[in-house]
């Protein structure tokens, strides 16, 4: 396992004192298998009375409550943890779903709900269209499937980092051909969705230490994927805008049905709509051995006046 170190700071800055609304930060790395959190911190500027939760995915939430007036909002947040994810991983897929189509158990159809619901209107089918493609025979390999499909969105879709808040609609990356991580992460999960397959965004950081990897133009970045649930091997990593499956390299923060509701930072201010003058954030993701460099990149987030 590597250790890392993950320091995200978030800044707000507007022309005149505004006040706050609570904020909801999804900042603190999700524990599994590949992934022990050693420790986590977080401080906010003005002060903040935070309180924590686990919502209903079990990431960890914390909502920040303002008192102070203040023209600059700062959200630091620190962890360091062990990672060792394999980049090669086996997976042990049920013998029921080893072959593509498959059906979900009764138990597990009930548990995925809405994971197995397209998220985004498809006229005409075009979208599963656009998947079905990539089913090569009927039966074909499941996991060969999802490879496939997952491949293929770098092979249609050109990536474009974007600064802007909010994501592409499925059928606008399809029909504009560019976008960004989390472009290529939606893209993918609509598409294995209208096959038939629970599948789920996730929200984190991607280590990039040889700088070789899309989607972070530094030693680490904030980064967007998937997971689709097979039997047997439970949630599998696919990166579609690396071209890789499995958890290398790949820092959980949250996972959600909608990409939406896995933003690192969603708050709101009240002043007058001119105060608002930009939002900074400063990401760096390290290991004990390698010096600290800096990556700046904007993530969306909900930032509103009133």
């Amino acid at each position: 396992m590597i250790t890392l170190r993950i320091n995200h700071r978030t800044t707000y800055r507007y022309s005149r004192p505004v006040s706050f609304g609570p904020h909801r930060l999804l900042l603190r790395p999700r524990e599994s298998r590949d992934l022990r959190l050693i420790s986590s911190d977080l401080s906010l500027t003005p002060s903040a009375t935070v309180t924590w939760a686990q919502d209903v995915f079990g990431n960890a939430v914390a909502t920040a409550t303002f008192q102070d007036m203040a023209d600059q909002l700062v959200i630091d947040s620190a962890a360091e943890l062990q990672l060792g994810g394999a980049a090669r991983p086996v997976f042990d897929i049920a013998s029921s779903a080893r072959s593509y189509p498959f059906q979900y158990s009764d138990d597990e159809w009930t548990d995925l709900g809405a994971l197995a619901i397209q998220q985004y209107p498809d006229p005409g089918g075009h979208l599963r269209g656009w998947a079905q493609a990539f089913v090569r025979s009927n039966p074909t390999d499941t996991l060969a499937l999802l490879r496939d499909l997952s491949d293929g969105v770098p092979e249609w879709i050109r990536y474009q980092a974007r600064e802007v808040e909010g994501v592409q609609s499925p059928m606008q990356t399809l029909d504009w051909g560019s976008g960004s991580c989390r472009d290529f992460a939606v893209l993918f999960i609509e598409a294995v969705r209208s096959l038939g397959f629970g599948a789920r965004i996730v929200s984190g950081y991607l280590y990039n230490p040889e700088q070789s990897l899309l989607g972070s133009p530094g030693a680490g970045s904030t980064h967007a994927w998937a997971e689709v649930y097979v039997p047997g091997a439970g949630w599998i990593n696919f990166d579609p805008t690396n071209r890789s499956f499995g958890p290398a390299n790949l820092i959980p923060v949250a996972v959600a049905r909608d990409i939406r509701r896995a933003m690192p930072v969603a708050g709101s201010f009240v002043g007058t709509g001119d105060a608002f003058q930009g939002m900074w954030v400063d990401i760096r993701v390290t290991s004990s051995t390698n010096a600290q460099q800096p990556d700046h990149e904007q993530q969306p987030t909900e930032h509103r006046s009133a």
